[in-house]
């Protein structure tokens, strides 16, 4: 039972870091596509949301096809003929539409030096989009794209006073009740007497037992497979019964350790729930820069306590993935470094090389030092997305940072912004020894 849990829980981690590489991936797809721009409305966005029928998208084409047969203007007729027939070609890849939905994107766009090239995309996204779009336009139409980008995480609220209890999730812009019971309990007894004692007693007990319940349900509410089903939690209520709740013991240590907030609402139910909802969401907006904000602490933690368990700088960080010795890398996602692919052609000889901008410009970086021999770049791309597509053969996470926090931004300063946290110590003083101070690892 415990393997079977663990297992889902590894699984549950690898799907967490496979939707952060997609959203990733994502964000640099629609940064590129929102800068590119065509000559004429020749530029094509596709979207089939989940369960489109690719024949009837296919019969859309052929009725734009005709309708495009009769632009006046020759040079824009022939862009836009050339553009839908593109758009056929790549539906045709698709025999049924994916669980997820279809995105095409086809037009002729305008590199920097102001040449045309032919752009085509089609895939899968990683979550069901539920737009259906087709524009032919002077740009593409990235919209749908962008709203998979906002933060889907779940967040639970237990909303709790004297007359009962509510449990609650919001993700995104929706919000759901997941459950709901009322409880009837004494109130203060007023009179005196030798039974006074005893009401407050009974009264006492009745108020636990109510915690305790709440504290059972929560755990049936929010625990999935042995791990909690949301990113965190917030209590609300009217009375003193939220603060009772989270300094209790009763409350399932998984999900203590997640409150993030505890707010005090005028209502119960579901008023108090909306309400709790709004006083929540700015901090519900920054539970991923907390979770920055943790994980950089840990690796300033490493470097403060001088472990070795730590890796920074683009050199040590790609000899640590290079022995397996990075469990986690962490990762500016504006990261400015390009991976060169280099050959000497007079040796065969292929290098890797890892360059800013501003160094690139240097011609003298592309020339071996030993014979001056011009390097032929047999391919060059941005480190973060050769990151995003090859971490995997490493067998280390990814990690991405923005340096919108203090700790980010310093992590960015003072580290380049790339790092690690090891498996195991590596001493790269010593490594450095036996290897050549101009040498570059893949």
């Amino acid at each position: 039972m415990a393997a079977g849990a663990g297992a889902a829980a590894a699984a549950a981690a690898a799907g967490d870091e496979t939707t952060a590489i997609e959203i990733f991936k994502i964000k640099k797809l629609v940064n590129s596509l929102d800068r590119a721009r065509g000559n004429g409305t020749s530029m094509i966005s596709l979207v089939l949301p989940p369960k489109s029928q690719i024949a009837q998208a296919a019969k859309m084409l052929a009725d734009e096809y005709g309708t495009a047969s009769n632009i006046k203007s020759r040079v824009n007729r022939l862009s836009v003929l050339s553009a839908i027939t593109s758009t056929q070609q790549r539906l045709k890849n698709w025999t049924k539409c994916p669980d997820n939905g279809l995105v095409i994107f086809v037009g002729e766009i305008l590199t920097d030096d102001g040449k045309e090239k032919k752009l085509a995309i089609d895939f899968e996204p990683f979550k069901p989009i539920n737009t259906s779009l087709y524009l032919c336009d002077n740009r593409f139409h990235t919209e749908a794209l962008s709203e998979l980008l906002t933060d889907d995480d779940a967040f639970g609220f237990i909303v709790m006073d004297g007359s009962g209890s509510l449990y609650g999730r919001v993700s995104g812009s929706s919000r759901e009740i997941l459950h709901r019971f009322t409880v009837d309990l004494p109130k203060k007894h007023g009179r005196g007497g030798q039974s006074a004692l005893r009401f407050a007693r009974l009264r006492l007990e009745k108020r636990h037992n109510y915690v305790r319940k709440v504290a059972e349900n929560a755990v049936a509410q929010f625990i999935t497979a042995d791990r909690p089903n949301v990113k965190g939690i917030v209590l609300a209520g009217s009375a003193e019964f939220k603060n009772d709740l989270q300094k209790s013991d009763l409350l399932d240590p998984r999900l203590k350790s997640i409150v993030i907030k505890v707010v005090d609402v005028s209502y119960g139910g579901e008023n108090g729930f909306n309400q709790a909802i709004e006083l929540s969401s700015e901090c519900l907006s920054n539970v991923k820069l907390i979770e920055e904000k943790r994980l950089i602490g840990s690796f300033f933690d490493e470097i403060a306590r001088d472990t070795g368990m730590f890796c920074f700088g683009i050199k040590d960080t790609m000899m640590a993935l290079e022995m397996s010795a990075c469990e986690k890398v962490i990762l500016w996602e504006d990261l400015p470094l390009v991976r060169y692919e280099l050959r000497n052609p007079s040796t065969g000889e292929a290098s890797v090389m890892f360059l800013n901008p501003e160094e690139a410009e240097d011609r003298t970086k592309f020339r071996d030092p030993a014979t001056g021999v011009d390097l032929e770049i047999s391919d060059h791309t941005p480190f973060v997305e050769w990151m995003a597509e090859n971490f995997k053969s490493f067998g280390a996470r990814v990690e991405f940072i923005t340096d919108r926090s203090a700790e980010g931004a310093q992590f960015v300063r003072g580290f380049g912004g790339i790092g690690g946290l090891m498996r195991w110590k590596v001493d790269f003083v010593e490594m450095d020894e036996f290897m050549d101070d101009d040498e570059d690892f893949i």
